[in-house]
């Protein structure tokens, strides 16, 4: 059977896979009044196209950034050509709440935008049109996955028992910062300390006892210093501070801070309450050490003087 109207069935079919399709469409003119509304903008705004028609978007849609659009606007109707912009360059343009419950940890709808000239029959830019794409589970998944990438960068540079930075970690800032010395020459200081007969501790109340004194150690000195200084486990017992832009004198004050919070605390164990010290020895750096472990050297001596004139000191290495 022929069509009695194919032009108009073709029109009906046109609108009715507008009204249907999972993309935003909005159509508006040059001074951003809107022609058009489509289902899937209905949706998810709560605003049907008949309520919207002629309304300005700025008024409707306040938080919408005016200017950035704007301007987007204004290039695609000059120039005649499409933008893009992802959800990469900005999460949203409308502030839809995200319906999918696959996706449901996101609080917003991720969207990328493209938009499109539409010429009159003269061939003149009159009209506007937005395509609006639900790109929540793409972003979502990619979030995610940034998110697992960075805690799994952060864990391979940090002490699990502690949260400080391990070994290795601290390390190469140390020899960084014997670097920086060498070439801008301004004070620094290292700091080498360790928890005062922490085996007898150990022996006395167990392991686990003894890894809340580790804990207490590794989060009394992160409060106790900078934000600019580096503080890391060096193994066992042992920590290590950087303290850039420091002299020995600051250093000493710094770190009889922190040896006086340890002194006067107690830490709370399932084994037992335990006090317990720590001894402390600071190098400021000079040019004397050919290396960045000869300056950890210079550390280590002042802490092993420390520990032999009755512990429990901080000592500023020759």
């Amino acid at each position: 059977m022929a069509f009695q109207n194919p032009e108009a069935d073709a029109f009906h079919w046109l609108v009715d896979m507008l009204e249907s399709v999972e993309v935003g469409l909005v159509v508006m003119d040059l001074d951003f009044r809107v022609q058009a509304w489509n289902g899937f903008m209905e949706n998810h705004s709560g605003i049907t196209a008949s309520h919207i028609r002629d309304q300005v978007l700025f008024d409707v849609f306040p938080d919408i950034p005016k200017a950035w659009l704007s301007r987007k606007v204004d290039a695609v109707a000059m120039l005649n050509t499409r933008a893009f912009t992802s959800w990469e360059q900005r999460p949203y343009l409308f502030r839809f709440r995200n319906t999918r419950p696959i996706t449901g940890t996101e609080e917003y709808m991720f969207q990328n935008l493209t938009i499109s000239p539409l010429t009159s029959t003269t061939g003149a830019v009159d009209k506007i049109c937005l395509l609006i794409y639900d790109v929540t589970e793409f972003a979502s998944s990619k979030r995610a996955l940034e998110r697992a990438n960075e805690q799994l960068a952060k864990l391979s540079m940090t002490d699990r028992l502690t949260g400080l930075l391990n070994r290795g970690t601290w390390e190469n800032l140390v020899d960084a910062e014997y670097e920086r010395y060498r070439r801008y020459n301004q004070d620094t200081c290292l700091v080498m300390f360790d928890i005062d007969h922490f085996k007898p501790v150990n022996d006395t109340y167990g392991h686990l006892a003894g890894d809340e004194v580790i804990r207490h150690t590794a989060q009394t000195t992160r409060n106790g210093i900078r934000q600019s200084d580096s503080a890391g486990r060096y193994g066992g017992e042992e920590f290590g501070i950087i303290l850039p832009e420091t002299d020995a004198e600051n250093a000493r004050i710094l770190c009889e801070r922190i040896r006086e919070t340890i002194e006067k605390s107690t830490v709370e164990t399932s084994a037992g309450d335990i006090t317990y010290t720590i001894s402390m020895g600071i190098a400021q750096l000079t040019a004397e050490p050919e290396n960045y472990m000869q300056w950890m050297q210079k550390a280590d001596e002042a802490l092993y003087a420390a520990k032999e004139s009755g512990r429990n000191k901080v000592v500023i290495g020759e």
